[in-house]
């Protein structure tokens, strides 16, 4: 390709620095053991204390805590450069974080101080668990329940695909406290200990895609936490988790961003050095419109996840933005990885080629913080 198909022309200049940071890292600590982790499978323990040593993990979080303070544009450029690199091991640095940002926003200054400084420090690691077997996106349908004894809350119930539930030290959980039929008034949000009695996770083995990132199946049997592990309102759960979403959707998008660059460079690199019929792959008209294809939805989608960072730090029409970015880059990220297969031939069906983890770790964005159909009810709620 004649120039860097992640530039930085699109990205706001305060955020330049952590982006080329983000990639060196990228190329030292991330590249080179792709391979490795996707086949053990293993969670990727070095690159992320490294991560923590460039100071690239838990970035968002205020300084008045411990923090770095960066912006959503920086968490943005850093996940973009993550991603190209390696989905599996990018969800894993981007994790460390997750649901941190709830806790600033809603949590009293005690539990800022407690909470965000020992993950700022990297003194623990957190998690988020929404998600259940079998309940994904219908966020006021989830059915883990919590009930006030006491000076306690009891929880019950099972949550799914929850970064961190194993190796994190305290999980944010959303559970079901009040008995109404206000769908959006009945969940609240409570920070579990993962050392809490009543609580047990197990890894969830063998997943296609993103394979080094930490993912548990969570039990929660009779769990008790203090009752001052309440984070802001009771029963205003489910609007504290629908305002972080418009975050971490972008977030999602800039994934599949960093994904679907993956997918075009691979496809670039393997059809100009591959030769069929006595001509490079390159030269064959189709080839070169599939490519040009890729690129014209890339930079579409990009375009689009960029001017949603500008909404979503404005607050301006964040949820509508938010939505559209997620859906259009992840699915054009599941696109150019399919035109990337095709354009590999057999090649592409061998794990040890890049192109062949991208395609299955595109699946995964497309699913997690609500699927293709959410996102468009989302855009057409706020239209």
């Amino acid at each position: 390709m004649k120039s860097d198909i992640l530039t930085d022309a699109v990205v706001p200049e305060d955020a330049h620095d952590v982006k080329s940071q983000a990639r060196s890292f990228a190329n030292e600590h991330i590249r080179p053991v792709a391979a490795e982790y996707f086949e053990s499978g293993s969670y990727p323990v070095d690159v992320v204390e490294a991560g923590r040593d460039a100071e690239l993990v838990a970035q968002e979080i205020d300084p008045a805590y411990g923090g770095l303070g960066r912006s959503l544009a920086e968490v943005v450029a850093t996940a973009e450069e993550f991603f190209r690199a390696d989905a599996g091991i990018g969800l894993a640095l981007m994790g460390q974080s997750f649901g941190t940002n709830i806790i600033e926003a809603f949590g009293s200054e005690e539990k800022k101080e407690t909470y965000l400084r020992s993950i700022a420090e990297y003194d623990q690691r957190t998690g988020m668990a929404i998600s259940e077997p079998d309940t994904g996106s219908d966020l006021a349908g989830m059915e883990t329940t919590a009930h006030r004894d006491g000076d306690e809350w009891v929880i019950n119930g099972e949550k799914y695909w929850i970064g961190n539930g194993i190796s994190g030290d305290w999980i944010t959980v959303y559970v079901r406290t009040e008995d109404t039929d206000d769908r959006h008034g009945n969940h609240s949000l409570l920070i579990v200990p993962t050392d809490a009695e009543g609580y047990e996770a197990e890894h969830i083995p063998e997943k296609m895609g993103m394979r080094a990132s930490e993912q548990a199946h969570i039990t929660f049997d009779d769990c008790r936490v203090p009752a001052e592990n309440l984070i802001g309102e009771r029963g205003d759960g489910f609007r504290m988790v629908a305002e972080f979403f418009n975050h971490g959707r972008v977030r999602v998008a800039a994934q599949g961003i960093g994904l679907a660059a993956a997918a075009i460079e691979e496809a670039w690199d393997y059809v100009h050095d591959r030769e069929e019929f006595g001509r490079t792959v390159s030269d064959f008209q189709s080839v070169q419109h599939d490519l040009a294809e890729m690129r014209m939805e890339f930079e579409s989608a990009r375009a689009l996840l960029w001017r949603a960072v500008e909404h979503v730090m404005a607050g301006e029409d964040a949820e509508r933005w938010a939505a559209m970015a997620k859906a259009k880059a992840t699915e054009v990220a599941a696109e150019c990885a399919e035109t990337g297969m095709k354009l590999h031939g057999g090649q592409g069906l061998l794990d040890e080629n890049r192109i062949a983890r991208v395609y299955r770790d595109a699946r995964m964005p497309m699913i997690y913080e609500g699927v293709g159909a959410i996102q468009r009810d989302l855009i057409y709620r706020n239209y």
